[in-house]
């Protein structure tokens, strides 16, 4: 088991090495499903006009920019890797949206943003990568305004056969290999298994949300629990 330094700096050595077939290697080896869980997250969250929004994790910004274009409002991206966010911010130039989307390199662990800022937080498949999740969580409490929303996307552990077993060796062994063939980087996709070993499964991860004081927390597993979404909303306390 990696300490939390060592884990840091393979997760960044990791993105920043597959950034430029990040996208591509999503779809295959989720079989596109990674778009329709953030449909599913977004009719869950639904964004108001003018509203705001902080996508930590952001990679190659794909939520970031769908938060964007729903609220019209002022939304930041922040990424550790300066690799993904350089495909990222070629995507929101592409479309225009320069002047609506800031891009910062930062640690999710210690955000750069004042108290009661934002009306969403949202991290897509990025909370496992970090060192410290109740850390995580808490600086996204932090940073929401009182009534807004935490929402996590992030994969999860499927419990029923046999879809558990075929779904962890299709993990383990198949997805690496993909990685090899389609981004030359099996090393690097090992990493994927890995990283959701010790990772809170859907009651543990609700349970993290309760236990900084998130209120109304919400956890529904998604296609037979490969991933999962979590919301929980900020009290009206002001941290």
């Amino acid at each position: 088991m990696m300490d939390a330094e060592s884990k840091q700096k393979h997760v960044h050595e990791v993105f920043e090495s597959i950034a430029p077939k990040y996208d591509r290697l999503n779809d295959i080896i989720s079989f596109r499903r990674h778009k329709a869980w953030r449909r599913f997250t977004m009719r869950k969250m639904d964004v108001k006009p003018g509203q705001t929004s902080l996508d930590l994790c952001c990679g190659t910004c794909d939520w970031t920019i769908a938060l964007a274009q729903a609220s019209g409002g002022r939304t930041v991206g922040l990424d550790f890797s300066r690799n993904m966010l350089d495909v990222g911010q070629a995507k929101v130039d592409k479309l225009g949206l320069g002047n609506q989307i800031t891009l910062v390199q930062g640690n999710a662990m210690d955000l750069p943003f004042e108290d009661n800022s934002f009306d969403f937080i949202t991290i897509g498949f990025g909370l496992r990568n970090v060192p410290d999740i109740v850390k995580t969580l808490k600086e996204m409490k932090r940073v929401v305004k009182p009534g807004g929303l935490i929402v996590c996307l992030e994969l999860s552990k499927p419990t029923w056969q046999p879809f558990k077993g075929i779904y962890y060796f299709y993990f383990e062994k198949l997805m690496p290999l993909l990685g090899k063939w389609f981004a030359k980087r099996q090393e690097q996709y090992r990493w994927l298994p890995e990283s959701l070993v010790a990772f809170p499964d859907l009651q543990a991860l609700a349970e993290m949300f309760r236990s900084i004081g998130m209120r109304n927390v919400k956890a529904y597993p998604l296609t037979g629990g490969v991933a999962a979404l979590h919301i929980g909303t900020k009290g009206n306390e002001i941290v």
